[in-house]
C-alpha cells in the first residue's frame, strides 16, 4: 500500500478534505471515495445533481496536418464522420487486439483533437501514441497536468451549470461539446459522462479549478448539489453496465467478448489491431461479458467466483450493491453456453452460494435524451 505522500493529488485535494471526504489511494492518486456516504451520493445523482472531481483523468492533445490520420490509425472506431465539436467513444488496441485503453476523442477541427484517457493509463497512452506517431505530421502533447476536469451529472446539471456559464447549454447535444466560460474562466463543456444521467464534463485550467468548484458548490445549494466520491461513481457506472479499464478491459482481453464490437469498425482502413480483431471475429467468440443479478441478498465483489451447479464458470470483473435496484449486480466473462439471458448461476460470497441470473446490461435504463 503506497504512502499518501507517494500519491498524486488533484487541484481540489484540499477542498475534498475541507468537505469531509474520505480519501483513499486510487490508480496512483489520493482521491475521495465518499463524502456523506455512497448510498446518499448515488441517489443524489440519480434524483438531482452531483459534482465529481475527475481531474485524475488524462488529456492528450493531437494537432497538425496528419492529426486525423494518426488518430484514425490509433483507434478502432471511425473518426471520419465526426463533425467539429463532437465526441466519440473508442478503443486503442495492441497489434494482438488487446485493449491499450478506452477513451473519448473530441474534435475541434481536422487538425486539432484532444483525447480524454483513463487516469491509470495516461502516461502509458501518451508513450503508445508517440511510439506510433513517427510517420505522421502531427504534434502530440500530454496536457494532463495543466488540465482539471469536473463532472456535473444528474437531471439538474444543465440548469445548475447555466447559472455560471456564458453559452446556451441546451444547444449542446449528447456527445458534443463547446468552448465557453464558466464563472468567467475559459473551459470546454462536453455533454458526456459515466453515470447514465444527463450531465457535463468540464475541462479547465488546473489553476482555476478550486475557484470554479467553490462557485458550483455555492450555486448548487438550491439544487441540493453534493460532492460525489469514487464509490458512487462506481455504483452509478455499474448500473449502466459500463466497462472499467483494469476490470472488464485490459491488454489481454478481447474487446469483442466485452460487447464493444460497436466501436470496432473493421471496414475502415488499417488501424492497430485490425487484423487480430478480424481474425477473432471470424473465429467466433468463445466467451462473453454478461450482467449478473443476484436473486437473494448479498454484495458481490470483483474476483468472486461465479458457479454453475457448484462448478466455477468465471469470476466477477466488477460487482457492487445497486442502490437503485436494491440488489447485488456484477459483470463477468463466461463461456457462451452460460451467456444466455436468464441462465441461473450462483455467486460465491463468503463461502455461500448466492443464486443469480444472467441479464443484459444496462441493469437500469439510461435517462439520457439522445438527439
Amino acid at each position: 500500500m503506497p504512502n499518501d505522500s507517494d500519491l498524486k493529488t488533484t487541484p481540489l485535494h484540499s477542498m475534498h478534505k475541507e468537505l469531509g471526504g474520505k480519501l483513499v489511494p486510487f490508480a496512483g492518486w489520493h482521491m475521495p471515495i465518499q463524502f456523506k456516504g455512497v448510498m446518499e451520493e448515488h441517489k443524489c445523482v440519480r434524483d438531482g445533481v452531483g459534482i465529481f472531481d475527475v481531474s485524475h483523468m488524462g488529456e492528450i492533445e493531437i494537432t497538425g496536418p496528419d492529426a486525423k490520420k494518426l488518430i484514425q490509425y490509433l483507434v478502432t472506431n471511425d473518426i471520419e464522420p465526426m463533425q467539429n465539436n463532437q465526441a466519440l467513444y473508442t478503443l486503442m488496441c495492441l497489434e494482438t487486439g488487446g485493449v491499450v485503453d478506452d477513451l473519448l476523442v473530441h474534435r475541434f477541427s481536422d487538425e486539432h483533437y484532444f483525447l480524454c484517457v483513463n487516469a491509470s493509463n495516461s502516461d502509458k497512452d501518451f508513450q503508445w501514441i508517440l511510439k506510433n506517431a513517427g510517420d505522421f505530421n502531427a504534434v502530440v502533447k500530454n496536457t494532463s497536468q495543466e488540465t482539471a476536469q469536473l463532472a456535473v451529472q444528474g437531471k439538474h446539471s444543465e440548469a445548475l451549470l447555466q447559472k455560471l456559464c456564458d453559452i446556451p447549454l441546451s444547444e449542446i447535444e449528447y456527445y458534443h461539446f463547446r468552448k465557453g466560460k464558466i464563472h468567467n474562466f475559459e473551459c470546454i463543456l462536453a455533454r458526456t459522462g459515466y453515470t447514465g444521467e444527463d450531465g457535463f464534463e468540464v475541462y479547465l485550467d488546473s489553476k482555476h479549478a478550486e475557484t470554479v468548484y467553490k462557485a458550483l458548490i455555492e450555486e448548487g445549494k438550491s439544487f441540493n448539489l453534493q460532492p460525489i466520491g469514487l464509490g458512487a461513481r462506481d455504483t452509478l457506472r455499474m448500473e449502466m453496465g459500463y466497462a472499467l479499464y483494469g476490470n472488464e478491459l485490459n491488454e489481454n482481453c478481447n474487446p469483442l467478448e466485452a460487447g464493444l464490437g460497436w466501436v470496432i469498425k473493421l471496414q475502415k482502413d488499417d488501424f492497430i489491431g485490425k487484423a487480430a480483431l478480424k481474425k477473432q471475429k471470424d473465429a467466433g467468440l468463445s466467451r462473453k461479458l454478461v450482467g449478473i443479478r443476484l436473486l437473494d441478498r448479498g454484495v458481490p465483489r470483483p474476483h468472486y467466483r461465479v458457479l454453475s451447479e457448484g462448478s466455477p464458470v468465471g469470476e466477477l470483473t466488477s460487482g457492487t450493491f445497486s442502490p437503485s435496484l436494491n440488489t447485488g449486480i456484477g459483470l463477468c466473462y463466461v463461456s457462451t453456453e452460460y451467456a444466455k439471458l436468464g441462465t441461473k448461476l450462483d455467486v460465491e460470497i463468503r463461502k455461500l452460494n448466492v443464486p443469480a441470473e444472467v441479464v443484459k446490461p444496462p441493469f437500469l435504463p439510461s435517462r439520457i435524451k439522445k438527439s
